[in-house]
């Protein structure tokens, strides 16, 4: 993902082997996420530390050889650099979904608009898109990193004749360290102000940090570069910076396993922390003679750092569109590992031709040296002629098909749309769905009689008790509190429930439950039949599940919705709800996880929401619950009378044997 000179005689050591380690750690993180990298997303940073170290020490030594930083030549190197590749990328990739349809093609047109202009994480933003909401397939997600550093490549040429006129290169680091720790204070700043996290972590702003990280070590590293000391190129220099970067290249490993959270711990905490150890590992591979920076420039860590551009541009859409044609899903928590290997094989695959017969020709010709070799080959021999044609033949069909999926994207994916119709009912419905609560049912019994175990009774008794009918339960005598599953089920719901209250919201988990119940139960109004479906979001705590049956009581009846998705905490959930309904009389459950399980044809694209028809079984399945759960109350008041009226029989035969 990052510019390096074409010579390998010209390179810094280390950078290649570093790139390798930077893009593992983002392909590992998207192909496997079920595996221990569960905060590769660092790699990135690595990135950006190592774009910033690089453009500036390329600028720096243009400034040294002609006196001045020329612009334009600068910007067309760039654009040699990274231009060609990304528009392979994106037109193959926008044709490929266009052909499987779908939640793939959502906002084509923006992501396309944000690709082109190098503006993707602020046009990303804008759409109000989510880098950590996994079960969104925008397809060229990874782009937004792309667009920080483009941006950066044409900010800073214009921004570093200002840093050349400081006097002194610790005082031009030093500087670059002010503005990389302010750029950090900044997204925690945003963190603690309640900013969404997106925005956090693709803003230019606040996340230039590494950016201006890798600047500093670039300015501090001039003279150490270029013109050593001789004690730097003494055995013990370099026995001590070998040391160094391997611990911090171990550092950026561990720092990968450590999953992100909502706080500044992880933003900026976290990505400092791997910014910092990449400036610490840039040093100890650049250091005079190094052999830390030979040893990480090993081959295969060259070959993969070489192709680092063309392995991040692709492994992100590939993983989308296999996602998307193999399951119907986005690549969420959990990737099926033989799709990700498969992934994996495509994506070395395609970055190793790219880098080949598009980014290598490219970089040597130039633009216009590039057509003009096609031109020759168009009016070559047959075979060259026969290439050249079905080149040219290939990029019509990928132009097609982009124009296609751009025409035929929708603006919202398929659980979006579910999601939006249920919270439509819900606000038509109005006051409906907000109805005072109904009087409760007469308590079920008074405390059971000790246990009759003497059995004579009078067979021919005309006084004992009859099973009673269950009651149908009325939408009136039902609070239902959910999250975007229920939501997305609350048509159905007020449909087969007329009366019923609901309220859901997006992300909502079961620590929601006690506050809204609580201030249910104070105004009043909360009903017999209680409903809850909160398990999508994330492992089931006790505490709110005790404090959600002190406010319920005994005299109502608590039906938990257990969970469906794709997500590695849902088992744990269930079996959580189900042993918490077992050891509670008055709490059972509504099998949500075995109705979708058989029925994942009726659920949105994302597998967890449910579509029209799939709200329809959400409310039966609610609805079975209930039943059940009244068929268990007067169930359990014929138990009690009838042992009431065995007692009464009981007492009856022992008078007469008394009068005898």
């Amino acid at each position: 993902m990052i510019d390096s000179p074409a010579p390998h005689s010209s390179r810094l050591s280390g950078l290649d082997g570093l790139r390798a380690v930077a893009v593992s750690l983002v392909v590992v993180y998207h192909l496997f996420p079920q595996w221990a990298m569960h905060g590769g997303f660092i790699g990135v940073d690595v990135f950006f530390v190592i774009s910033g170290f690089l453009i500036t020490t390329l600028l720096l030594d243009e400034n040294d050889r002609t006196g001045t930083i020329r612009l334009v030549p600068f910007w067309q190197r760039r654009a040699r650099r990274l231009l060609p590749a990304l528009a392979v990328l994106v037109t193959v990739c926008a044709s490929a979904a266009w052909l499987i349809g779908g939640d793939v093609l959502v906002k084509m047109g923006a992501q396309i608009l944000g690709a082109a202009t190098f503006s993707y994480n602020w046009v990303s933003l804008a759409a109000g898109t989510s880098y950590f909401t996994q079960d969104t397939p925008e397809l060229f997600r990874n782009l937004w990193s792309l667009a920080v550093e483009e941006q950066f490549y044409v900010l800073w040429p214009l921004l570093l004749p200002l840093f050349l006129l400081l006097p002194w290169a610790w005082l031009r680091a030093a500087v670059a360290v002010v503005a990389a720790g302010a750029s950090a204070v900044w997204m925690a700043v945003l963190v603690l102000g309640g900013a969404e996290m997106t925005r956090v972590y693709f803003g230019t702003d606040s996340h230039a940090f590494g950016i201006l990280l890798g600047v500093s070590v670039a300015f501090a590293l001039r003279t150490v570069v270029r013109r050593p000391a001789g004690w730097m190129l003494r055995p013990a220099a370099r026995i001590i910076t070998l040391i160094v970067g391997i611990a911090a290249v171990a550092g950026l490993v561990v720092v990968g396993t450590i999953p992100a959270g909502d706080e500044v711990a992880t933003f900026p905490g976290e990505l400092a922390a791997a910014s910092l150890l990449s400036a610490v590992a840039i040093i100890a591979g650049v250091w005079p003679r190094s052999w830390f920076g030979a040893a990480i420039d090993v081959q295969p860590l060259r070959w993969i750092g070489d192709r680092s551009y063309g392995l991040y541009l692709w492994h992100w859409p590939l993983i989308v569109l296999l996602m998307a044609w193999l399951q119907g899903t986005g690549p969420g928590f959990f990737v099926p590992p033989a799709i990700g290997v498969v992934a994996l094989a495509l994506t070395l695959t395609a970055a190793e031709l790219s880098y080949r017969f598009i980014e290598q020709p490219v970089r040597r010709l130039g633009f216009r040296g590039s057509f003009a070799l096609l031109g020759r080959q168009l009016a070559g021999a047959p075979a060259a002629r026969v290439g050249a044609l079905a080149g040219l033949a290939a990029w019509v069909l990928v132009i097609g098909g982009t124009t296609a999926a751009i025409a035929a994207a929708p603006q919202m994916t398929s659980a979006e749309a579910v999601v939006a119709a249920g919270q439509d009912a819900l606000d038509e419905a109005g006051d409906a769905s907000s109805a005072p609560a109904t009087p409760e049912p007469e308590a079920s019994a008074p405390p059971p009689s000790p246990v009759v175990t003497d059995p004579v009774v009078d067979p021919d008794a005309t006084d004992k008790p009859v099973p009673p009918d269950p009651t149908p339960i009325a939408g009136d005598e039902v609070t239902a509190i959910g999250d975007s599953v229920m939501l997305a089920s609350a048509k159905a719901l007020l449909d087969r429930f007329p009366g019923i209250s609901v309220d859901a919201a997006v992300s909502r988990s079961m620590w929601a439950a006690p506050t809204i119940l609580g201030k249910l139960e104070r105004a009043g109004k909360l009903r017999p039949y209680v409903v809850l479906a909160l398990g999508t979001n994330g492992p089931v705590a006790a505490q709110p599940m005790r404090e959600t049956l002190e406010i319920i009581g005994p005299d109502r009846q608590l039906i938990l919705v257990d969970a469906y998705a794709p997500r590695s905490w849902i088992p744990g959930v269930n079996r959580d709800l189900r042993s918490f309904a077992a050891a509670h009389d008055n709490v059972s459950i509504a099998s949500w996880s075995d109705a979708a399980g058989s029925h994942t044809d009726l659920l949105a694209g994302d597998r967890i929401h449910p579509g029209q028809s799939g709200g329809r079984l959400f409310a039966d399945t609610v609805g079975e619950a209930l039943d059940a759960a009244e068929q268990s109350r007067v169930d359990e008041i014929y138990r009690q009378a009838l042992q009431e009226w065995r007692y009464a029989q009981l007492e009856t035969y022992r008078e007469r044997l008394g009068m005898h």
